[in-house]
């Protein structure tokens, strides 16, 4: 990886400035960020549930592919016909809001709630999800979603020097 520090990679990876200050939590084998921890409160006092955010282009790129085939909704099809797999949700759920929370200033209000994502139950977002598992959670449907889309393969960097690598392209 270059020099280049994690917050101008990380805003080129998103496509956008950060809204709060992040700690790369995971990176690739090529040294960039995959998943960052974000503050449950951003810079305006904005409450925000997402603890752990995935900033890895590639993995962003595979797992859309995943939700726009209906992959939220058979992961909350499983929910419902696997009690294990509910109960495992469930307590990532719960863990996740803990992990959450102990990070939420005192008097903050409003304060972020729910589990992962910010979801009351169940599944709301599948980059959530691995973004909780590849930081280290032990989540159900990060770690399917994890089998599905790694490895993350990329053979060059996508971001170089601050930019996006011109001749990057994302790996199906």
């Amino acid at each position: 990886m270059t020099d280049v520090d994690d917050r101008k990679v990380i805003e080129t990876q998103l496509g956008r400035p950060q809204r709060a200050d992040s700690e790369v939590v995971s990176r690739c084998h090529l040294g960039l960020p995959v998943v960052v921890r974000v503050p449950a409160l951003l810079d305006d006092g904005t409450p925000f549930p997402t603890l752990y955010w995935l900033t890895c282009p590639l993995a962003v790129a595979r797992i859309a592919r995943l939700e726009s085939s209906g992959g939220v909704k058979r992961m909350d099809t499983r929910s419902e016909s696997d009690p294990q797999f509910a109960e495992d949700l469930e307590n990532a759920n719960r863990s996740y809001e803990r992990e959450r929370d102990v990070r939420v200033p005192p008097g903050a209000d409003p304060a972020p709630s729910g589990g992962v994502g910010g979801s009351a139950s169940g599944v709301k977002c599948l980059h959530a999800h691995y973004a909780h598992t590849r930081a280290g959670g032990d989540n159900p449907v990060g770690k399917l979603v994890r089998d599905w889309i790694e490895p993350l393969d990329c053979t060059e960097e996508c971001v170089v020097g601050g930019d996006t690598n011109p001749t990057w392209t994302p790996r199906p």
